[in-house]
């Protein structure tokens, strides 16, 4: 029997590091698809866009993220809304000195005294929308770094579809009319050929309207392994997936927190913030409310930057398990399918059940070597993180322990948020004890 339980572990392991490498493969042509989409030229549409930041304590570097939006190249007007909800709020000095810095910038602090639900955040930025100026506004968390030409980039998706140039090719004017950057199956015309003389092509289908455009995001670590862990996985891992559901699914239908750029119109078609005030992911929830009322959801060329905390383990352990459960309670068969995409992990666990056999050998180093180019590929290239080539030594560590952290996110719904314990069902958050 002992021998018998080992063969069905050493073939389990074997078939889930196959299925691995064909994930990592996957994962390449994805981050392939978006790189060449993204040489695009933009369009040149620059509305005016209001940007809402809710606070609560001192995130690292939040001042210098602060100025980094202060710093844009941006055409059009632009204004930056800061809500908290205690007046003790450490960060309000923060804001009161960058309107110092920048007193040509129009910048105010607002006060959000109410609690509408358990997530604090929303029930900030519930408060601050009705004081926004502009159609487009634009969430990201306080600890946000993003480039001079962050609006520029982000905003252009919002353009109508007759201000794409003339010259873009078909994957170019995917990304400049904001679309998603892959063109969904449904919408393909076979191998792309023209339809035979003789023949009527079908009426064409008015374009879909971009109604909130999201970003990819890498991580700036601090000293501690669980924060280089972190930012390790985030760069080489999470954003690996986002690509490949894109690619998948035929574009994104959900948002990322680090960056929400919505226009008025999407969000009052889904009834606004209100709805999401007790959702842990209203990032996810967003977008995929704004994808089935019927707008797109595009990804934009822009990659910016989120501050890693510096991390002891039990608050890395903390944030991972939210991660996992919240990704598990949104997308529960995406969670499950996420077994196939710790392929390095399952070809360690396969040179220990096979007792190090040449097979299993050769599978880990063909998995290795494949996961090395996800990480280099995604998170050199596609993120340009300089801080994954130095922490690739700790990716066989790092992908073990997020096969630990997936096993044990699969074993309940409670979840630490913030100092607090929540338990979370259907998206939405319950307090459950200190």
């Amino acid at each position: 029997m002992p021998h018998a339980l080992a063969q069905s572990v050493e073939i389990l392991t074997t078939v889930l590091t196959l299925a691995g490498m064909g994930y990592f493969l996957a994962a390449l042509v994805a981050a392939s698809v978006f790189l060449t989409a993204r040489r695009a030229p933009l369009p040149a549409f620059t509305p005016g866009v209001s940007i809402l930041k809710s606070l609560k304590g001192l995130d690292p570097n939040m001042i210098d993220a602060f100025r980094s939006h202060c710093r844009q190249t941006y055409a059009g007007e632009y204004e930056l809304l800061f809500g908290y909800s205690s007046p003790d709020d450490p960060a309000i000095a923060a804001v009161e000195q960058l309107k110092q810095e920048f007193p040509s910038h129009s910048i105010h602090l607002i006060e959000c005294p109410l609690s509408l639900g358990a997530n604090g955040k929303v029930s900030t930025l519930v408060q601050l929308t009705p004081h926004a100026r502009y159609d487009y506004l634009l969430i990201n968390d306080s600890d946000i770094t993003v480039s001079p030409r962050y609006l520029e980039r982000v905003l252009a998706h919002f353009a109508p579809r007759h201000s794409a140039p003339s010259h873009s090719s078909p994957s170019d004017s995917a990304l400049c009319q904001g679309t998603t950057l892959v063109v969904p199956i449904a919408q393909q015309n076979g191998s792309g050929a023209s339809a035979p003389a003789g023949t009527s092509s079908p009426p064409a289908q008015p374009p879909q309207e971009t109604g909130l455009v999201t970003a990819l995001y890498r991580g700036r670590a601090q000293a501690t392994i669980p924060s280089r862990l972190e930012a390790l996985g985030i760069a080489t891992d999470f954003q690996a997936g986002v690509l490949l559901s894109r690619l998948i699914e035929g574009g994104l239908h959900y948002g990322l927190g680090s960056t929400l750029a919505i226009s008025r119109a999407a969000l009052n078609r889904i009834g606004g913030l209100g709805p999401l005030v007790d959702h842990l992911a209203d990032d996810y929830e967003l977008g995929a409310r704004v994808s089935q009322a019927g707008y797109r959801v595009a990804l934009s060329a822009e990659v910016v930057e989120t501050a890693v905390p510096a991390y002891r383990w039990r608050g890395f352990i903390d944030h991972q398990l939210r991660w996992a459960r919240t990704v598990r309670d949104a997308r529960p068969w995406g969670y499950a399918g996420l077994i196939f995409t710790h392929g390095l992990a399952w070809a360690m666990l396969n040179v220990i059940a096979s007792g190090l056999s040449p097979l299993s050998l050769w599978l880990f180093a063909l998995s290795f070597f494949l996961r090395l180019s996800v990480a280099m590929t995604v998170g050199a290239q596609v993120l340009a993180d300089h801080q994954v080539l130095p922490n690739l030594w700790l990716l066989p560590f790092r992908d073990g322990v997020a096969l630990g952290i997936w096993a044990f996110g699969l074993a309940g719904n409670s979840i630490v948020w913030r100092g607090q314990r929540f338990e979370l069902n259907n998206g939405k958050l319950k307090r459950v004890g200190p």
